[in-house]
């Protein structure tokens, strides 16, 4: 039905019979003559129908917007001064000789040449159909094709295998909840949708696949963000007898050569790593935004003495943290207002307030050249310990962050690169890094107990095991053998070398809190593998979804997804979730009861 895509016709086929479909983009009728410019998935022609074809230009008075058309035509150059260079076919246009118009259209709910701010996501989302006609829509997805594509030719050739795994899977509730699903043939029992294909990609090493890899969907039942939704879809790989070094090199290579094929780009070989640890005490994050130049100050040790407990009561305790954020030529960069905004921004993450230092002539006046409340608290050698260490100079604003570790962390993390984005501070497009040398364990306030940082399954370092593989050292400073590659402040993938003794599995679980027979409940087919010859293996998950927003620069993962969800995990255009035929309930065993919440008063005499 067609000879070519409307976007791909240029001036060499100028002379040539072309057929085209598509949609109705634009219809100008200029007294006589009526253009139309038609829309399909690679671009736009303009075409042009004349009153000699009395009835084909009869027909076209009929044309609307979204109009669905067939058309056969003479290409030729347009006239002169009607060019369009932002088109590839700008130079040319069809002289139609036949038309046909498919399907008509009804007055569409959205517009297809605004830009998504202007477009209620609701009305997009609901719509959905009509939005991806929108040419940036289409784009994102074929981006997301062109990618996808290029993931599985590099993999293919460096041998991996493209091997399914389970979608209806057993529920291991360690992470998010999961995706329930009822079972017909064995009531009262369920399956799960996998959270993740971890465990069946670690029983293909034990099968001995060597190389694996799927592009695969993936199931969580979360709170949701602009870039999380209940399904994504995610590159998993693992491999056998590689270790973490391996792992990354190859990884790093492949998304190296997917920059070049998709984007032109040329990101820096090799990528930067820096361990978890520094990570943490230079940026405040274990995903650092490397294109913003701001770094954490530690001066803890300068505080200890300080009579302003707000300083020194954390500077005393072993767990909290006081840094100094400085902002060159903050003074002229922010005002007193944006100060005060930036405080309450910081309240959102547990700080209580954000004490500050203005550097006004600290060369020419020393101490008398500061400005701030504080300052009075600071003894002069605090104050000359921060200004070296910190290397600030006149018209430099310092910010002071001083509570737990982990509030001082997210809230001057966060800071850190609020100030980046809203100043434009960002120096480099594309600052991919690896963070490695993750803790194994942390302590779980509210269980009171340890949980794994990353998974359970993920391996520790060499030297915190033994001969036999026997954990040795204390777990609060014990190191895994994770790495997780960040791109722009955004972790895009995260991987570990797995566990592959059966023993030291077993202690695993049993310092997570998980007894044995709950093990053997949950994990007991891994266990019963793990003893018939694991090879050392490792593996990596990409966000697929996310990475396709960073390479598309779009703000949500929702805009790089076909039919995505909203951030309630509902889904307009259908209205899913949905109420179900009773008779379905009644074949699974099942029957709703919904939680209904009252209010009750407590009077007293």
């Amino acid at each position: 039905m067609r000879s070519h895509y409307c976007g791909q016709l240029n001036a060499s086929h100028i002379g040539q019979t072309v057929e085209l479909n598509g949609w109705v983009h634009h219809r100008r009728d200029h007294g006589g003559v009526i253009f139309i410019d038609l829309r399909d998935r690679e671009g736009l022609a303009q075409i042009v129908l004349v009153p000699e074809t009395t009835e084909i230009f009869k027909l076209a008075e009929q044309v609307r917007n979204e109009y669905v058309l067939r058309i056969n035509g003479a290409v030729r150059r347009r006239p002169e001064g009607t060019e369009n260079p932002e088109l590839p076919s700008g130079a040319i246009e069809i002289l139609v000789s036949n038309l046909e118009i498919l399907n008509r259209s009804d007055p569409i709910p959205l517009p297809l040449d605004e830009h998504t701010q202007k477009i209620s996501e609701d009305v997009r989302l609901r719509y959905r159909y009509l939005d991806l006609r929108r040419t940036e829509m289409q784009n994102h997805l074929i981006t997301r094709a062109n990618i996808v594509q290029f993931l599985r030719r590099f993999l293919d050739d460096k041998g991996f295998l493209d091997i399914e795994t389970p979608m209806l899977t057993k529920s291991t509730p360690e992470g998010a909840r999961d995706y329930l699903v009822p079972s017909r043939t064995h009531l009262g029992q369920f399956f799960a949708l996998p959270q993740s294909p971890q465990l069946f990609k670690q029983l293909l090493m034990i099968a001995g696949m060597d190389r694996y890899y799927q592009i695969v969907r993936c199931f969580r039942d979360e709170d949701l963000r602009a870039d999380r939704q209940p399904e994504f879809t995610q590159l998993d790989v693992e491999t056998s007898f590689m270790d973490e070094q391996d792992i990354t090199n190859l990884m790093e290579t492949m998304i190296r050569q997917l920059f070049m094929a998709i984007l032109g780009i040329e990101l820096p070989n090799p990528f930067p790593r820096l361990t978890y640890a520094e990570a943490m005490q230079r940026f405040g994050s274990d995903r650092p935004d490397l294109r913003i130049a701001l770094e954490l100050v530690d001066i803890k040790d300068l505080m200890v003495e300080v009579k302003f407990k707000v300083f020194s009561t954390p500077a005393n305790d072993p767990k909290g943290r006081v840094v100094v954020l400085r902002l060159p030529q903050g003074n002229s960069l922010l005002s007193r207002k944006e100060i005060d905004d930036y405080t309450k921004f910081v309240g959102i993450y547990g700080a209580k307030g954000l004490a500050y230092i203005k550097i006004n002539a600290w060369n020419s006046k020393g101490r008398d050249g500061l400005q701030s409340p504080i300052l009075k608290f600071l003894p002069d050698t605090a104050i000359e310990g921060i200004m070296q260490r910190t290397g600030a100079e006149d018209g430099d604003l310092l910010f002071f962050g001083a509570d737990q570790a982990s509030i001082v962390n997210e809230a001057m993390g966060a800071l850190r690169v609020r100030l980046g984005q809203d100043l434009k501070l960002l120096k480099d497009q594309w600052c991919p890094l690896w963070v490695v040398d993750f803790p194994m364990f942390e302590w779980d306030k509210s269980a009171h107990r340890w949980s794994a940082l990353h998974h359970p399954f993920t391996a520790p370092k060499l030297e915190n095991t033994d001969s036999h593989g026997k954990l040795l050292g204390d777990l609060s400073n014990m190191l895994s053998r994770a790495y997780d590659l960040v791109l722009n402040g955004s972790e895009i993938g995260g991987g570990s070398i797995r566990i592959h003794q059966e023993e030291l599995q077993r202690q695993v679980f049993n310092l997570l809190g998980i007894s044995e027979s709950e093990a053997e409940e949950k994990f007991g087919f891994l266990l019963q593998a793990l003893k018939y010859g694991c090879p050392p293996h490792g593996g990596i998950a990409f966000g697929l979804d996310r990475l396709v927003m960073l390479m598309t620069h779009s703000t949500s993962i929702r805009d790089v997804i076909a039919f995505p969800k909203t951030q309630t995990a509902a889904c307009l255009l259908t209205s899913a979730p949905s109420a179900v035929n009773p008779k379905q309930l009644e074949e699974l065993g099942l029957r709703v009861h919904l939680r209904t919440t009252t209010t009750t008063k407590s009077l007293s005499n």
